[in-house]
């Protein structure tokens, strides 16, 4: 594969907050606590070292040695769960929903370039062990996000009726789905590997967590990549305190709130990713995954008839913590808790809510990990390649929005200078000398020269448009054949990462997709890869 880079903010896909956290904006400093370098790491590795504690260790060995029994495991998974129980091994993790047949491709990205950076650890620092670890979010309700992928241009969904976490969905209708996208496979060796994958995973597993965990160790069990559920009641027996202090003392809630107004200081153009709530755990039991609210001293679970008095309450934390589901703001701190974590690596999305977070984790007493953007990639096939050089298209010309990659190539092949900026200079200099003379003789003219410049600068501008837009009919077959090949590579102009399935790729690179993805991708590159294959 042949490889480009370019920068994260050229692209115009990626948010002012993200930019400025890669650039090392010194003013986003007190919002992380080491910036991803790899010398950054040996400060990293003795903080999480003097804080994790054996014990735990040996919960998180039990508990992975239960959640795979009766999984196929490679024997370089197998050491690295073993490895886990020594002192000297340490994860680097990413986090994902359970999408359909994994949904959007950079779930590829992110299991990659967690593997690689592992890779890069273990070289730079050869007396520690490091463990690529992929968290399943199968505590998360969020049904219409995740049954479905696009292939093809079409959507592919299953439509079921469901409630509660989505890990414990059963897999009954997907016969379906496999249906439509066996139709739409061919026949190719490739594809029937394709169907074989989809019908293993989901037709052979009764929950999609066993359906998600049997696809990602498929793929890339062979690396090493752990699986962990964070829906266990020994890993979340580690909670309990952390439990009790966001709904008790309302510390998540607190420190928080804080931080996103330190944010919005620094910038009031920075978007705030995610909210604090009072409480930020959900009552998870029998098919329900709803809120716990606060009711005048006492605490219920939201759209139920479920009631806790705040000693019921403790007592159920402390007998029942596989009951209590954290949210977006608890569930990364959890995942601190639980594994001796370096980084986590995540989506722009991602990185923005964790940089809400440092604060609340100081307070409750817990290492802040290093935050990495997980790579992003846009893959140019060969075919593809030849478009763009046959129609003289840069890499930052196709990541122009799309009028505006219209408009600039229009005037870079027009035979005819569509540009009227040097006729506005020009007419703006005659009309300095308009408002001197009507300075020198009556004032009361100013008024009126002004608005014979607005208005003829004003029919500058619709000329130049009336005229671009005729160039743009004279070049038509031009323009098609540019919007074309853009579309190909920006699905519904948004980027290709997410919107496209694995699978499509896989079609036309089989079973040397991941290796030479694995082989690519640089983690702590902090540019935005093009690939070209």
């Amino acid at each position: 594969m042949e490889v480009d880079c370019i920068p994260f903010k050229t692209t115009g896909y990626f948010s002012e907050l993200i930019c400025d956290y890669i650039n090392k904006d010194e003013r986003l400093k007190p919002f992380y606590n080491r910036f991803p370098s790899l010398e950054n790491f040996k400060g990293q590795i003795k903080e999480k070292e003097s804080s994790f504690s054996t014990t735990s260790r040996k919960i998180l060995y039990k508990s992975l040695t239960v959640q795979y029994q009766g999984v196929k495991t490679s024997e370089s998974t197998a050491t690295h769960i073993s490895l886990l129980k020594e002192n000297n091994t340490f994860t680097v993790v990413t986090g994902h929903q359970l999408n359909l047949f994994t949904g959007p491709l950079y779930f590829l990205f992110k299991i990659i370039s967690t593997i690689n950076l592992t890779k890069e650890l273990q070289e730079a620092y050869p007396k520690y062990n490091f463990v690529p670890i992929y968290w399943m979010a199968t505590e998360d309700h969020d049904y219409d996000e995740i049954n479905y992928f696009n292939f093809k241009g079409k959507k592919l969904q299953w439509n079921k009726k469901v409630s509660g976490a989505v890990g414990k969905i059963d897999t009954k209708g997907l016969e379906e789905v496999l249906d439509a996208f066996s139709n739409e496979l061919g026949t190719s060796k490739n594809a029937a590997t394709l169907k074989e994958l989809f019908t293993k995973a989901y037709l052979k597993h009764n929950s999609l967590t066993d359906a998600t965990k049997y696809l990602a160790n498929e793929l890339f069990g062979q690396y090493g990549l752990v699986i962990v559920d964070g829906d266990d009641k020994e890993l979340k027996s580690q909670l309990i305190p952390y439990i009790n202090k966001d709904i008790f003392e309302k510390v998540s809630f607190d420190t928080v709130t804080k931080s996103i107004s330190k944010l919005k200081e620094v910038s009031k153009d920075y978007g705030i990713q995610v909210n604090p709530r009072e409480i930020n755990y959900f009552y998870l039991i029998d098919g329900t995954r709803e809120r716990i609210i606060e009711e005048n001293g006492n605490y219920a679970v939201n759209e139920t008839d479920i009631k806790f008095t705040k000693n019921e309450l403790k007592k159920e934390i402390e007998n029942f913590p596989e009951r209590f589901s954290p949210n977006v703001i608890a569930r990364p701190l959890y995942q601190e808790v639980i594994l001796p974590n370096l980084c986590y690596i995540g989506g722009g999305g991602e990185i923005a809510y964790w940089l809400e977070l440092k604060e609340a984790f100081k307070n409750m007493g817990v290492t802040f990990p290093i935050l990495l953007l997980r790579n992003s990639v846009l893959v140019v096939t060969k075919k593809q390649g030849s478009k763009l050089k046959n129609l003289n298209l840069s890499l930052e010309d196709i990541f122009l929005k799309q009028s505006s990659f219209i408009n600039k190539k229009i005037r870079e092949v027009s035979n005819i200078d569509i540009d009227f900026s040097s006729q506005k200079d020009f007419l703006k200099q005659q009309f300095v000398r308009m408002y001197q003379i009507a300075e020198e003789t009556d004032k009361s003219f100013l008024g009126a020269v002004k608005a014979q410049e607005k208005k003829q600068l004003k029919g500058l501008d619709a000329l130049e448009k009336r005229l671009l837009k005729a160039q743009k009919r004279k070049l038509k077959d031009h323009v098609i054949r540019m919007t074309e090949i853009q579309n190909e590579l920006f699905p519904n102009q948004s980027l290709q990462e997410r919107q496209l399935n694995f699978s499509e790729m896989y079609l036309e690179m089989g079973e040397d997709l991941i290796p030479n993805l694995i082989n690519t991708l640089k983690p702590l590159g902090q540019g935005f890869m093009v690939l070209r294959y």
